[in-house]
């Protein structure tokens, strides 16, 4: 008869860091940061980065090790001249966060003629009706034919499911009439 043999797994407890990040572009940015994050453990999970205008940004979740947290941390700070790095803790156990209600995602497309606020008046309606942004792409290009500039937005919004988007619709509508501009709202599954 075999003896009975117990193995216990070690479970290494990991820290969610949430890393923002701007500074000049130039090539090399994004491997420098992924090599600071890797040489101490840690694992780049899922970001957003973009060059817009010369300027290199964006936004980065990674895990390490809560042993090595303060470690990363600090190894980040050289960085500043390079990188301008902001590096916030995420709650990573859930039982610290707060449930969040079911939900649903919508995408609204907008294209007109570039004028000032037309994302502060869209982003007024969204947060009147209590929806969040999870995701703003904009833009502006040459108008082909009439001259002058085109705006165009995308972008994804989060809607509880016990919000109905009548109003919402109707609200917008209103204001890309107001300020002529096409407009469309479509449910993703």
């Amino acid at each position: 008869m075999q003896p009975f043999e117990v193995r216990l797994a070690s479970i290494t407890r990991v820290t969610t860091l949430v890393l923002t990040v701007v500074g000049e572009d130039r090539v090399g940015l994004v491997k420098t940061l992924a090599d600071v994050v890797s040489s101490h453990g840690g694992n780049w999970e899922r970001s957003h980065l973009a060059e817009l205008a010369g300027t290199f940004a964006g936004v980065v979740v990674v895990t390490v090790p809560d042993r090595r947290a303060d470690e990363l941390t600090a190894a980040l700070t050289p960085l500043d001249g390079l990188l301008d790095i902001s590096v916030r803790s995420a709650g990573s156990d859930s039982a610290q966060q707060p449930a969040s209600a079911p939900s649903r995602q919508v995408r609204l497309e907008l294209l007109g003629n570039d004028r000032p606020g037309i994302v502060a008046a869209v982003s007024g309606i969204l947060a009147e009706h209590g929806l969040g942004v999870a995701d703003l792409q904009t833009s502006t290009r040459e108008a082909p034919m009439a001259g002058g500039l085109l705006f165009e937005a995308t972008a994804v919004v989060t809607v509880a499911n016990d919000v109905s988007l009548d109003g919402v619709r109707e609200a917008l509508e209103e204001l890309a009439t107001e300020i002529l501009v096409d407009l469309s709202v479509v449910e993703l599954d």
